[in-house]
């Protein structure tokens, strides 16, 4: 049990964040795999309240790009707090995300606010946010594990990827999971490898 741990949080430490993608595709039987193990994650009552748009084609990216890119720069240009904006500041990211075309594939991750039946009756979800929450992380962890590179964006708002990726008004979208393989000489910002020690983290009662 130790040896897997270590082996795990070794693994997982190598992960990096990267921008910059080459257009090579991932095959679909990895993303596939991914994300059931996405929908392996525990979710309240086990309604598993997400779902999971993988977007390929070039004239969507070229759309969600468009979009993602005006909310951005309002985002730049006003709507963010200085302190925000000096956070972001040693990533070097700006209003421009050509990632979101360059990269091979796209995954929008949207929570489902109730479920529907298949009478067309609607029921309540437990824990919404939470549970699609564990899911992103394990895909995440996943596609890391099979070598696949990704970010985690998140453009505010995100109403656009229902209309683009044609989901229900129910559904809200919480993440665009950008994927691929880093460019050769892809880099990442000096601070991105830096986390806090297990001190800072964690407390035994």
């Amino acid at each position: 049990m130790r040896a897997r741990a270590k082996a795990f949080h070794a693994e997982l430490k190598r992960r990096r964040t990267v921008r910059d993608y080459c257009a090579d595709p991932v095959p679909r039987e990895v993303i596939e795999h991914c994300l059931l193990a996405a929908g392996s994650a525990p979710s309240g009552a086990n309604q598993q309240p997400w779902h999971f748009a993988v977007i390929t084609d070039p004239g969507v990216k070229r759309e969600i790009r468009v979009a993602a890119e005006k909310e951005e720069r309002e985002f730049y240009d006003g709507r963010a707090p200085q302190e925000w904006l000096d956070a972001l500041a040693p990533l070097g990211t700006d209003p421009d995300k050509p990632f979101l075309e360059e990269a091979p594939a796209l995954i929008a991750i949207f929570a489902q606010r109730h479920g529907v039946r298949r009478d067309g009756a609607t029921f309540s979800h437990y824990y919404v946010p939470e549970s699609v929450g564990i899911a992103t992380g394990f895909l995440i962890a996943a596609l890391h594990w099979a070598g696949v590179a990704a970010l985690t964006h998140t453009p505010s708002p995100m109403k656009f990827l229902n209309r683009l990726c044609r989901r229900p008004a129910h559904e809200k979208p919480t993440i665009l999971l950008v994927l691929g393989y880093p460019k050769p000489g892809c880099t990442v910002p000096a601070a991105g490898g830096v986390k806090k020690p297990l001190a800072e983290i964690c407390s035994w009662i």
